[in-house]
């Protein structure tokens, strides 16, 4: 019986043996994680931008269709090029106004409001004006006056005024806008060693517009305004009355159009900008440089010719989709089973309660790719839970959705000392071990 239990234990000390020269071995050998690349649907290639000619020969010299949902530029011509944008300026004094202000306000008019030039309400010096109203002055008529006033109110100076109109600028990305006005008149300055013009591109415009009518806690009051067709009030002391038209001429010719802005000075040409809603989508564009006298009526043919163009070509598809994804290999993870005899892989999964439904504003042509990112290996430790990759919907060449991948499960490095420990377990346990020991 000594003898059956001496090679026993001489047996067990060999496996030990074996298995930590096996670990050890394990332990120098060092891999490399690379990347593990699937992609269903279609290959994820780098398309070219959809539109890269101006096919609708447009009369403006910049101008972009824009997805007010995702501020995705559907159709654009220079639309990144910067120019001045007049009168547009006021949907930015305008938004500014209703998140800083109180509608109810007084507003007192100063020398220099009163001295701003056509078109203007014609306020004295001292006439009192109540907020509210001098926002449906400044948007339905584009009163010069009324945006000091507002400016100067709200900011405590033109300058002050400013400082907000950029800082929101800059917090909607739109970096190729510089505010100096609240009323469009052109306008350069020096700041910080440099020459800056008042001054965006029709692509930052129309981003803008998609703030004013949409993102912004104030946009309801924003549309009510823009979206009003006559407006009358008075002075604070009901001394003086006046009256406000709509000169957004889409808003009676064109069916969806609910908000804009029109916009002229002599460095900027006529200018627009606006919104219209088509069957659950709302498109937006911006129009910069498009003409000047006597051609006022070219950027009404220009915004026609863009709506239409995006109310035929795009509509909204669902395009998600289920996605498989592989099991991750962690190199010197302790073995799930307990056992080395297998590698160790974890299954990866996205989110339960992800979004199972994406839906975009596409064209007939145009293919959504979807491309899975899970390394092929990691090194342990690893946690439940942990972010590993994504899968990501690509549309010409940009990521328009992406869901994380993680870990189902997590698992420990591999150490000589669990290696002796599961050893020891297994020959415990082995039938027949227990009595060899205690017979002994």
């Amino acid at each position: 019986m000594r003898q059956a239990k001496g090679i026993l234990l001489a047996a067990a000390g060999l496996a030990l043996f074996f298995l930590i020269g096996t670990f050890a071995g394990k332990l120098a050998e060092k891999e490399t994680v690379k990347n593990h690349t699937s992609v269903t649907s279609e290959e994820a290639d780098h398309k070219k931008p959809l539109q890269t000619t101006d096919e609708l020969n447009l009369y403006a010299q910049s101008a972009v269709l824009m997805d007010a949902s995702s501020n995705r530029i559907l159709y654009g011509k220079n639309e990144e090029l910067v120019r001045p944008m007049a009168s547009t300026t006021k949907i930015m004094t305008c938004i500014i106004a209703l998140e800083n202000g109180n509608l109810s306000d007084p507003v007192t008019a100063s020398q220099n409001a009163a001295n701003q030039p056509k078109v203007h309400l014609g306020v004295y010096k001292g006439e009192t004006i109540c907020l509210k109203d001098l926002l449906y002055s400044l948007m339905l008529e584009s009163h010069n006056d009324a945006a000091m006033m507002i400016a100067e109110h709200i900011g405590g100076s033109r300058e002050g005024f400013a400082k907000l109109m950029n800082q929101k600028a800059k917090e909607l990305g739109c970096s190729n806008t510089y505010f100096i006005t609240p009323n469009g008149l052109d306008a350069k300055e020096e700041k910080d060693g440099e020459i800056k013009e008042h001054a965006t591109t029709a692509a930052d415009l129309a981003r803008i517009m998609n703030y004013c009518i949409g993102e912004s806690p104030k946009s309801r009051q924003f549309l009510e305004i823009t979206g009003t067709q006559n407006y009358s009030f008075t002075d604070v002391n009901g001394k003086r009355s006046f009256s406000c038209t709509n000169h957004n001429a889409l808003l009676n010719s064109l069916g969806g159009a609910f908000s804009g802005k029109t916009g002229f000075t002599g460095g900027a040409g006529y200018s627009y900008v606006g919104a219209v809603k088509s069957d659950g989508r709302i498109f937006t564009i911006a129009l910069l440089g498009c003409g000047w006298p006597p051609h006022k009526t070219w950027k009404w043919s220009d915004a026609r010719k863009l709506f239409q163009y995006g109310m035929d070509r795009f509509h909204y598809r669902d395009v998600y989709e289920e996605v498989k994804l592989p099991k991750v290999l962690i190199n010197e993870g302790i073995p799930l089973t307990g056992g080395l005899d297998r590698p160790v892989l974890i299954a990866c999964a996205m989110a339960d309660d992800r979004e199972k439904s994406i839906k975009l504003l596409l064209a007939d042509d145009e293919k959504v790719t979807v491309k899975t990112s899970v390394p092929d290996k990691l090194e342990a430790p690893v946690k439940k839970g942990q972010a590993v990759g994504a899968v990501t919907y690509w549309l010409n060449g940009k990521a328009v959705k992406e869901f994380p991948v993680y870990l189902t499960e997590g698992t420990k490095r591999l150490t000589v000392y669990w290696c002796f420990k599961n050893i020891i377990t297994r020959y415990l346990s082995m039938p027949g071990f227990t009595e060899i020991l205690a017979s002994s």
